[in-house]
């Protein structure tokens, strides 16, 4: 924003605002001030002048960006780690470590809806572990679900701030500042209507391209037609630059030579970071969301092999480098992944942009009435035994859906498998299957399953509804607390034909065997192979933007093809090699191998295979961890 960053005219038009997020300091002040408002709106702005008046008044401030870390307990945890420079490795520790850093401590918390998932952990776990010291101001472009009234018990202590766009007097200083007269900041101010972002790309636009009226600049009904004004205006290099941007989630180095290798880096991220819409943060450049869809929807539709061909070259340049990240790291290219792809079945699954109507957290013993009054009223009475089995042996494997009001509006069961008792299997036929399953398709000893029992809501039960959303939504909060050991999870459905389409692009499994519980249901399950979450989405992204993984096997001439080298191997090592490429991401016995390769069957005492496979391993070098040991059992080819 214009203005001096963290300084008294880093803000204009907020006054009031910025006395009732400053007053959060005070004694008997919130504990808790969630700030909300449309993209643009400038809730960071107002972050960094609350950051400046709070440390002129003495407080110890700790800012934490959610967009840098991953969206879990534990990456809350890590990224207080990180800014405290405190051994803290749980959230009692670090509530306790960021107390100790004065009298009055303001934590910000910004860019909270990408932490949306797991809006339980920080609500009702992180925060009642605070002291009264303690004062948090959350930015979020969602407002707070209800259940954060109720929060510490005292809705006093909590309070709700939704940002608008300036006022007159607000919006005329800001393009003022900017340089621009007060009839031309009318005329504009008419059209952007108070929106800071937009108010600073009118006034940059005026000031590049002085000769044209104001009229024209300002007469679009629509605000983001005043951005491509502005973006057509630009010379091509800087065009070119903004549209590799524009399909990326952050612009890294490595990221625009990837898609710009002709250019410049240094040059081109200097270029971009001038721009009035483009801020510098800890893990790269970041296009202002409104301007990069914008950037993005018109290359796509103007030129749609160059925007696929950017795409296609992040997608190589992440691929490349995800494998070599940290775990504090892996959330970032996650992230980034998850940005390439387009398709709203996996996009709406991670980052939703339906309303935050309820709020997703463990179930407490009051809630078991509600959950079997759902079940009785959507299943029949063998799936309410098992629904009783289920509560008794394992109560915090239950997760619900509570409405504003709080009440129970759905629910789903969640849990490692390995946590969950042999003996349920005696009240549940479908435990029964998912375990034969698991037994017969094992999963290498570092991996996990996820067994997910029902997912039903009061009103639709297994239907599509806005509660199952929420439930579903509360799973990527599982698949990013258990990577990168999840390697399945296991499901059921009554009737899968509602999700056929998505099941299909996301990569299910639905079994040809229902199971009787009353009625027939059918198992279903998802794969992510040895690469865990990550490598799912990878594989994901590659089929959409129609990437054809390269092989390694030349079978014609027995060689491997590594980097455009060919590696000539022998005649074992070929037929082994090759038997694991015909089941790629699946286990292969020794026994199997022994029996197609050599040719005889395996007695056991034989480790044959074994040198053959440090042999392929020795010839793919910095790719021999391509093939995988399967504990137990034999090796995996990794896709």
């Amino acid at each position: 924003m214009i203005g001096e960053p963290d300084g008294p005219r880093a803000i204009v038009g907020r006054d009031h605002e910025r006395a009732a997020v400053v007053g959060t300091l005070d004694d008997g002040g919130p504990l808790v001030i969630f700030v909300h408002g449309t993209g643009g709106i400038g809730k960071s702005t107002l972050l960094r002048a609350l950051a400046h008046d709070a440390r002129v008044r003495g407080a110890a401030v700790v800012r934490l960006d959610c967009e840098a870390f991953e969206p879990t307990g534990q990456g809350f945890v890590d990224a207080l780690n990180a800014s405290l420079g405190a051994p803290v490795h749980t959230a009692a520790e670090a509530a306790a470590a960021v107390a100790a850093l004065g009298d009055i401590v303001l934590l910000i918390v910004d860019a909270y809806e990408v932490f949306r998932i797991s809006d339980s952990w920080l609500r009702s776990l992180f925060v009642p572990m605070l002291d009264d010291r303690v004062r948090i101001v959350i930015a979020s472009r969602e407002p707070p679900v209800s259940a954060w009234f109720a929060a510490r018990g005292a809705s006093e202590r909590f309070r709700s701030m939704r940002l608008g766009p300036l006022d007159e007097v607000g919006a005329h200083e800001l393009l003022s500042r900017a340089g621009v007269g007060r009839i031309d900041a009318r005329v504009i101010n008419r059209i952007a209507r108070g929106h800071p972002l937009f108010l600073e790309i009118g006034a940059v636009a005026l000031r590049e391209t002085p000769e044209l009226p104001v009229e024209e600049v300002a007469i679009p009904r629509i605000v983001d037609q005043l951005t491509q004004l502005y973006l057509d205006r630009l010379d091509a290099r800087t065009r070119r630059l903004l549209d590799a941007a524009g399909v990326v989630r952050r612009v890294t180095a490595s990221l625009l030579e990837a898609m710009l290798p002709d250019v410049d880096v240094d040059e081109g991220l200097e270029r971009l970071a001038s721009l009035p819409f483009v801020e510098e943060g800890a893990d790269g450049l970041r296009l202002h969301e409104t301007v990069q869809s914008a950037i993005a929807a018109r290359l796509r539709s103007r030129d749609p092999q160059r925007h696929r061909d950017y795409r296609a070259a992040a997608w190589r340049s992440l691929r490349a480098s995800v494998g070599k990240a940290s775990r504090s790291e892996l959330w970032r290219y996650t992230a980034d992944m998850l940005f390439l792809l387009e398709n709203p079945d996996v996009r709406e699954a991670f980052f939703p942009t339906t309303a935050h109507l309820y709020a997703v957290e463990p179930a407490r013993a009051e809630d078991e009435a509600a959950i079997v009054e759902m079940v009785v009223a959507h299943e029949p009475e063998e799936s309410v035994a098992a629904l009783h089995a289920w509560w008794e042996a394992r109560p915090e494997a239950f997760r619900v859906a509570r409405d504003r009001s709080g009440v129970v509006a759905g629910f789903t069961t969640l849990i490692d498998a390995a946590s969950l008792p042999y003996n349920l299997a005696r009240a549940d036929p479908v435990v029964v299957a998912w375990r034969q399953h698991l037994s017969s398709h094992p999963l290498p000893g570092s991996q996990r399953a996820l067994f997910q029992r029902w997912e039903l809501s009061r009103d639709h039960g297994e239907e599509p509804s806005p509660v199952q959303a929420a439930l579903w939504l509360d799973i990527k909060r599982a698949y990013m607390e258990m990577r990168p050991h999840l390697g399945r999870l296991y499901s059921v459905v009554t009737d899968p034909a509602p999700y056929a389409d998505a099941l299909a692009t996301l990569g299910f499994s639905i079994s040809r065997v229902p199971i009787r519980v009353g009625h027939e249901v059918t198992p279903i399950w998802l794969d992510f192979g040895p690469e865990s979450v990550d490598g799912w989405l990878t594989r994901l992204a590659a089929a959409e933007l129609g990437i054809v993984p390269e092989k390694l096997l030349d079978p014609d001439n027995r060689e491997l093809v590594l980097d455009g080298r060919r590696v000539p191997l022998s005649p074992l090592e070929f037929g082994v090699f090759d038997c694991l490429s015909a089941h790629p991401g699946s286990a292969v016995s020794r026994a199997t191998l022994i029996e197609e390769v050599w040719g005889h069957k395996y007695l056991g005492g034989s480790n044959v295979v074994d040198v053959v496979i440090r042999s392929l391993r020795r010839k793919l070098g910095d790719g021999g961890p391509t093939i995988e040991t399967v504990r137990g059992l034999g090796y995996r080819l990794k896709t």
